[in-house]
């Protein structure tokens, strides 16, 4: 199964996304916000990442533009999951290179699904 990076500053959101993903037999590591995920993207390449953009110290659309200049994560898959609605946001993700998004709150089945689809 994969590994994945998942960045978001709530530790309920955390701990979600590490239960549903893990149940599913991925390695999840978690980060709680832009800086640590930068920190262990040094150290560790992932399958996917999976990040808020509303977190302290580097926001996730900053991480998204900053994973994309390590040559390690210049084509891993990136997920935005966030509350932002603004369309204004997910365009600049995209123009950063996050490959899709995922609006907060989510259940399973969705998250699963995006996950599934950017691991194909």
């Amino acid at each position: 199964m994969a590994k994945i990076l998942a960045v978001d500053d709530s530790r309920t959101i955390r701990e979600m996304v590490s239960t549903i993903l893990g149940n599913l037999g991925h390695e999840v590591i978690v980060a709680c916000d832009g800086a640590e995920a930068m920190n262990i993207a040094r150290d560790t390449t992932v399958d996917l990442v999976l990040t808020d953009i509303n977190m302290p110290n580097i926001n996730g659309i900053s991480l998204v533009y900053k994973l994309r200049r390590l040559d390690a994560y210049k084509s891993v898959p990136i997920l935005m999951l966030t509350t932002e609605t603004a369309d204004f946001k997910k365009e600049k993700s995209k123009n950063m290179g996050a490959n899709g998004w995922i609006q907060k709150p989510f259940d399973a089945g969705r998250l699963e699904k995006a996950v599934t689809t950017m691991l194909t």
